[in-house]
């Protein structure tokens, strides 16, 4: 038994020895992603470590210029790192802002204290409205009841006894009490409960994972490649034995990062994140937070969507909906001065409160109360009005009305039309003794029947609406009664079958019940998880929404966990996405800002990887037959910055509403190897004969020429239907690069030594003929279904 002895609480001494011991309510629970977290996901990266590798090449050549690529790496992890960093701040803020106080009793006073200044063996003074900072004993209660369901699901309120364990994270919804601290900081329920919610684990994004996927492949062909360059290089610069004469060493050097900077789709995952990140600052704007870039795409592919209903679909409020007298019209008027009795009870629950803004009387005073139980499902009170005493029950219909079979089928059958009924009645025996003793025995004659209807959300039929026309299932997950849920369900018309998940015992029951129920009632905690994990195994993508700790786990475990802005620290923690004004209506905007985002860098894929291909061929080709790389770093690099990068940027932010369909890496690799290895062959053909016939420099810049005329019609390809924005854009680029090439300053740089002759002229000619060569098999791929229409 703890050493406080008093109903005093600790004194100044006691609470000293204490903070010193490190017995005190230290929070370790992360409000957010660690700041460690952010940085090493966007850093260290198999796509940062190639491009990498190959700019310390270029230190050691001495020419950063030839370095120009790597500003890609620097950019990306920067997008990254600023957009989650700002997520992890707000939702700090937020938290900050929302952090509890409790009142403990010390040297005889009680004071607030902030939650981690609660020590062991503090005594605790609860009201109504305070959340437990830390688990604890009662020690004195006057009708204290608590709310455990944002810990074990349960909506209704626990009643709790002198001795009762309370558990932090639950709140006091009525009566007062006393309550010794037994457990603080990580020993808490809370604590432990949210120590696996804590591991953090990537969304799963099939962006990201085809990009990875593709750095997988070039990771196993880069190693042979870039000794196959590397052996091609020194043979072309005279072998081993000459190679380090002179500068040879540092023109072999550079060849080979040219090559290998040529098969890495440097801008990909640039433009992938700066998509996702455009995206998540327009949805901050609308109150939705996104706490991972990637989260964005994966409501694109989300089919199912499961909801808990109070605060998703409704409002989480109760309104007084009507009253049903089931006594005679001279009984009326007292019954209602009974509610106004109830309603009076300043530590009363929602209900009271409800009933006290609705009926209100003087003529009465009351003498005894018994709270609201949730074991005996009911509340009680003595009053005398007019000297006449009488006493009155407020509870559940099949409680207080058990023995009155025809009004209580009456009240069950408004319970199935949605409303929440409560049936008060008249005492003809004395009522229990005990507090929480049950009501069975004790006659009672009925009264009236109190209807309270649950605040749907205005938006909450509009976008259940979106969401059925998007092809997105909904299931709703409540721990409320499946027949009440069932009835609102109805009335935003969801369709489906209403279960009482409490009679589903095993994985294979939910699993039945999951294929053809869209409202399961009575659902666990473990239960929502489970449910998550069989839809995920029948291959759905799942996302969940969630408040409380108990859904947690299910949040985090869901493809997509979304989080509301006034849930716990732990849920949102691990969820992907908040919606930080509890704004269900916001997850429309969220879909389409996915599926713009994966329809969009789907087409620049295409560009991207083409230039992959072209590099992966024409580091082998000039390998093999022992050239000089056609290329120079800086020239790819211009390359792809005119002809893939400035237009992918344009191209991944615009409008576009085609529904999500698997495959993506697919699609991609059916159309961008063919097109790339049209773009590779254009540059060998114009090489080839210029090689010998002028000088280095200039066959490097007439084959420049040529890969960028191809790479032009590439672009011009996959921008389709041609806008007069489109056109634009690609006479921008164009122009762009034909300033590169007269600008002696840009010339000089990029090393594009060009004139007007004939090598000129053939590389223009050899490029048109590769572009002719993708619109072909552009349009062969179209009709064969290939390829999707990029619109």
């Amino acid at each position: 038994m703890p050493e406080v002895g008093t109903r005093d609480g600790l004194t100044a001494a006691e609470v000293a020895r204490r903070v010193a011991d490190g017995r005190v309510n230290t929070q370790t629970q992360p409000s957010s992603r660690s700041l460690g977290d952010i940085l090493r996901e966007n850093i260290f990266t198999l796509f940062n470590g190639i491009l990498t590798a190959c700019f310390v090449a270029v230190l050691l050549l001495g020419d950063l210029r030839d370095g120009f690529f790597f500003g890609i790496v620097v950019v990306n992890a920067l997008i990254g790192i600023v957009q989650e960093y700002r997520a992890k701040r707000v939702l700090d803020r937020a938290a900050l802002l929302a952090a509890p106080h409790s009142r403990v009793r010390r040297d005889g006073q009680a004071v607030t204290v902030a939650l981690e200044d609660v020590v062991i063996d503090d005594l605790l003074v609860l009201r109504p409205g305070d959340q437990i900072p830390a688990d604890a004993v009662v020690v004195e209660s006057t009708g204290l009841s608590l709310d455990e369901s944002m810990l074990t699901g349960e909506s209704d309120p626990v009643f709790k006894d002198e001795d009762a364990l309370l558990l932090s994270g639950s709140h006091v919804v009525t009566g007062t009490g006393l309550a010794l601290v037994t457990a603080v900081g990580a020993d808490s329920y809370a604590s432990r409960l949210t120590s696996e919610i804590r591991k953090h684990s990537l969304v799963r994004s099939e962006l990201r994972e085809a990009t990875n996927r593709i750095l997988v492949y070039l990771s196993w062909v880069l190693g042979p490649l870039i000794l196959v360059t590397l052996v091609g290089r020194v043979l072309t610069y005279g072998g081993f034995s000459e190679v380090f004469v002179d500068d040879r060493w540092r023109r072999a050097l550079l060849d080979a990062v040219a090559a290998v900077v040529g098969m890495i789709p440097e801008g990909l995952v640039l433009l992938t994140s700066l998509a996702f990140g455009v995206a998540a600052i327009q949805l901050a704007s609308r109150k939705v937070l996104v706490q991972e870039l990637a989260a964005v795409e994966v409501l694109a592919r989300v089919d199912v969507l499961c909801l808990d209903k109070t605060g998703t679909l409704t409002t989480g409020e109760l309104d007084l909906h009507g009253i049903e007298p089931l006594c005679a019209p001279a009984g009326e008027e007292l019954a209602e001065i009974a509610l106004a009795a109830f309603g009076s009870d300043e530590a009363g629950n929602a209900t009271s409160g409800i009933l006290g803004s609705t009926f209100r009387s003087d003529r009465f005073h009351v003498s005894r109360r018994i709270p609201f139980s949730s074991a005996t499902k009911y509340s009680a009170l003595t009053m005398t009005v007019d000297g006449e005493e009488s006493s009155w029950v407020l509870g559940a219909p099949e409680r207080v009305l058990e023995a009155h079979p025809e009004q209580l089928a009456r009240a069950t059958e408004l319970a199935a039309s949605g409303l929440r009924t409560l049936a008060l009645a008249r005492a003809i025996d004395p009522l229990p003794a005990e507090v929480h003793t049950p009501l069975a025995g004790t006659r009672v004659e009925p009264a009236e029947l109190v209807l309270l209807a649950e605040t749907l959300r205005p938006e909450a039929r509009d976008t259940l609406g979106y969401f059925r026309e998007q092809a997105v299932r909904v299931v709703v997950m409540s721990g409320d009664n499946p027949v009440t849920v069932a009835a609102i369900a109805r009335e935003l018309q969801l369709e489906g079958e209403a279960v009482d998940a409490s009679t589903l015992h095993t994985d294979e029951q939910l699993a039945d019940a999951l294929e053809t129920a869209s409202v399961l009632g009575r659902v666990s905690p473990d239960q929502k998880r489970a449910a998550v994990r069989l839809l995920q195994e029948r291959g759905r993508t799942v996302a969940m929404t969630g408040d409380g700790v108990n859904d947690a786990m299910a949040v985090k475990d869901a493809d997509l966990g979304i989080a509301m802005g006034t849930g716990t620290a732990a849920t949102k923690a691990v969820s992907r996405v908040v919606l930080l004004d509890d704004r269900f209506d916001r997850l429309p905007d969220v879909l389409a800002s996915g599926r713009r985002v994966i329809a969009n860098v789907e087409r620049v894929s295409n560009i991207f990887l083409a230039k992959t291909t072209y590099g992966i061929l024409l580091a082998l080709v000039s390998a093999v037959v022992l050239w000089p790389f056609p290329f120079l770093p800086r020239q790819l690099t211009l390359v792809s910055t005119l002809a893939i990068g400035i237009p992918s940027f344009f191209l991944a932010l615009a409008p576009n509403k085609r529904i999500y369909t698997p495959g993506v890496l697919g699609r991609i690799l059916r159309y961008s190897v063919p097109t790339g290895l049209i773009a590779g062959v254009t540059a060998i053909v114009a090489y080839a004969p210029l090689y010998h016939s002028v000088p280095l420099h200039e066959a490097r810049s007439v084959t420049t020429v040529a890969l960028f005329c191809v790479s032009l019609w590439i672009l011009c390809v996959l921008t389709r239907p041609l806008t007069g924005a489109r056109w634009l854009l690609l006479a921008a680029v164009a122009a762009a690069f034909v300033l590169v090439c007269v600008i002696p300053f840009t010339a000089s740089f990029f090393e594009m030594h060009v004139a007007l002759d004939a090598a000129l002229a053939w590389g223009v000619l050899v490029g048109a003929a590769g572009a002719v060569g993708v619109e072909l098999f552009y349009r062969f791929a179209k009709r064969r279904g290939l390829v999707f229409d990029r619109l």
